[in-house]
């Protein structure tokens, strides 16, 4: 056997091993779904909602688990009868310019990528999602969002790139410092600019009004000494009736933004207590060291592409005749991945500690019973699975269960 073919089933057993890993962990999640409902819960949960809650939860995996095999067979052979290579060859006859040909070739697989999974998405939105209550999103808004997204991707993904090949072809192996810079600083900016560029493209901000829950957040805020005057309202009515709340931005950048689905059905301890949860995440600087970390994880992934991305039997395991940067890159993608799944485990490991601090500092400055509350009804206004396998949390979850959070806060 070459060299070339046992890479390639050296990458396509990694792809194999990615998918079992995925379904097997799906399939236990599914197993632990419980018929008894947990006594703490049973306040906001009804015999009826817990039960339309455990179907809920065994519709949506068992959909994600066949999107996720259709897309696995898809890819699984694209890439052993050489699709990459034949995608490659056809993109350097249109141009051998090697930052065209690799924008072209990259261009065209995320197209065809993202084509294949509408389908998907049109069923997740209007079947799955419509039929428990939560879509509220008209075709014309699902079309509108693809267009923009596919707009964003290309002038902020296109460009990231762009960079990457001219640092590549310009400056050697030393790429990785030059992209490394750019990747932090692009995170900073994303970051700091994200609600005030970005997000308006998708959704209306408002300053939260005038009134009893404005004035109750702003003394607390000014109790615990945040600064806060960006305070918005987005209307993600328009897309779902699920509630949810963030916070994004550094010094006098950040922001807080409350859904209006959060600010129209909740209390206002219970807003407090949200908003205080996400002061929490700044006072304990987790946005800052999330930060610190991506950028090393990064910081990795660059390294090592260097020191791999020359190699000509990645281009020829992908059904390449030579040498090509874009099936470089591919090949490289699929061979990190089960570094990326380590990586990815260790970032969940970190945000699930993050958030039990973020509750407890929700906990001490305002009040336990109000944050419990609001994680109660945010569960069960979403229908959220209770009782995930102990696997599926430690693999997929950046947030602890619903029953792990409110033992933490000891009510």
């Amino acid at each position: 056997m070459e060299l070339k073919e046992l890479l390639l089933w050296v990458i396509a057993s990694i792809l194999v091993l990615n998918y079992l890993l995925s379904m097997s962990l799906s399939i236990l999640n599914l197993l632990n779904l419980s018929e008894k409902q947990p006594d703490e819960l049973k306040q906001f949960y009804d015999e009826e909602r817990y039960r339309k809650s455990q179907q809920y939860e065994h519709e949506k995996s068992r959909f994600g688990m066949l999107s996720e095999t259709v897309m696995f067979i898809i890819s699984f052979f694209f890439l052993i009868y050489g699709g990459y290579g034949w995608l490659d060859g056809w993109t350097h006859g249109i141009t051998t310019d090697l930052l065209w040909s690799t924008l072209l070739f990259f261009g065209i697989f995320a197209l065809f990528s993202d084509l294949i999974s509408i389908p998907f998405s049109l069923y997740s939105t209007f079947v799955i999602e419509a039929r428990y209550g939560f879509n509220k999103t008209t075709f014309a808004v699902f079309i509108s969002d693809r267009i923009k997204g596919y707009f964003l991707a290309g002038a902020l993904g296109g460009s990231l790139l762009a960079l990457f090949v001219l640092f590549y072809e310009y400056t050697g192996s030393d790429f990785w410092i030059y992209m490394l810079v750019v990747f932090a600083f692009f995170m900073v900016l994303l970051n700091m600019f994200y609600t005030s560029l970005i997000l308006p493209m998708f959704n209306k901000l408002t300053p939260l009004a005038d009134g009893e829950v404005r004035t109750a957040i702003e003394n607390y805020c000014q109790k615990n000494k945040f600064e806060i005057t960006n305070l918005y309202v987005m209307d993600g009515s328009r897309r779902s009736s699920k509630a949810n709340a963030f916070f994004s931005g550094l010094g006098k950048k950040k922001k807080i933004v409350l859904f209006d689905t959060l600010v129209n059905n909740y209390s206002k301890d219970e807003l407090v207590a949200v908003l205080a949860h996400e002061v929490g995440h700044y006072k304990k600087k987790h946005t800052l060291f999330s930060m610190i970390f991506s950028i090393l994880q990064t910081a990795l992934m660059l390294w090592l592409l260097s020191v791999f991305i020359n190699n000509e039997w990645f281009s020829l395991a992908l059904g390449g005749t030579d040498y090509s940067l874009a099936l470089s890159l591919i090949a490289f993608t699929l061979l990190y991945s089960p570094l990326s799944l380590i990586t990815g485990i260790l970032m969940n490991i970190y945000s699930r500690k993050n958030e039990f601090e973020a509750d407890n500092f929700a906990r001490v400055t305002f009040s336990a019973e109000a944050l419990a509350s609001a994680l109660k009804k945010l569960s069960s206004d979403s229908l959220s699975n209770l009782t995930p396998h102990p696997m599926y949390v430690f693999f997929y979850y950046s947030h602890p269960p619903l029953l792990q959070r409110l033992k933490a806060l000891q009510v």
